[in-house]
């Protein structure tokens, strides 16, 4: 088997820039593998394909607004910082640009809605990361980034991130912040669709796996 024979062409046409007005309302790909048949349907009526005693597992991980954006003190260069993972209550593993010119000991001011946040390079990592040094003035850095920072939507959806997207790039059960990316079959689940799978007697099961910045890649 090759990678190639996964290769498909997909037109730009039919990628979705923005989710269905109603999470379930998405559409369902159905495979009966017992009889080799395909049907069309929509999340909305997922819970029909469930059997009671079956196990319904959701990765309840959240998004964070992980993508920063400012300028380098004090030259006034702009500066675009995506934090990975918090490594400690002060240090961040992020992707930062222009990588070739933030150093060790460069710092960094990201602003807006009336917080600050400074950052500062303190060493380099492996595949181009940075761990990076964040604090405010003002408390808690992690309410300054709540503020400034912006959600990470995916390379294909070709828009600014708004303020919806705080809401609907999130799962209605998400619980543990720490993802740069959402688990985006759950953006489909709705409070509905989930009474609809307890009286089948659906088993519910959560479980924690933060989403690293890995699944955008090819």
């Amino acid at each position: 088997m090759k990678v190639d024979d996964f290769e498909f062409e997909l037109p730009h046409a039919l990628i979705a820039q923005a989710p269905v007005q109603t999470r379930d309302q998405a559409r369902l790909l159905v495979l009966d593998r017992a009889i080799g048949i395909s049907t069309h349907t929509n999340v909305s009526l997922l819970a029909d394909y469930f059997q009671p005693g079956d196990v319904l597992a959701l990765n309840n991980t959240k998004v964070f607004p992980a993508r920063l954006y400012g300028h380098r003190i004090p030259s006034g260069g702009s500066v675009k910082c995506l934090l990975m993972r918090e490594v400690n209550p002060e240090h961040w593993d992020a992707l930062v640009h222009p990588g070739q010119k933030l150093g060790v000991g460069e710092k960094m001011l990201f602003e807006g809605n009336g917080r600050q946040l400074f950052g500062e390079v303190v060493s380099r990592s492996a595949f181009g990361r940075r761990v990076v040094r964040l604090w405010s003035d003002q408390g808690d850095p992690w309410e300054a980034i709540n503020v400034i920072g912006h959600i990470p939507l995916p390379p294909y959806i070709k828009r600014p991130d708004d303020q919806r997207d705080r809401d609907r790039y999130q799962t209605v059960y998400a619980r543990t912040r720490g993802s740069v990316a959402a688990p985006t079959a759950g953006l489909h689940f709705t409070t509905e669709l989930f009474e609809s799978l307890a009286k089948r007697n659906v088993i519910r099961a959560e479980l924690t796996l933060h989403v690293g910045y890995g699944t955008f890649k090819p």
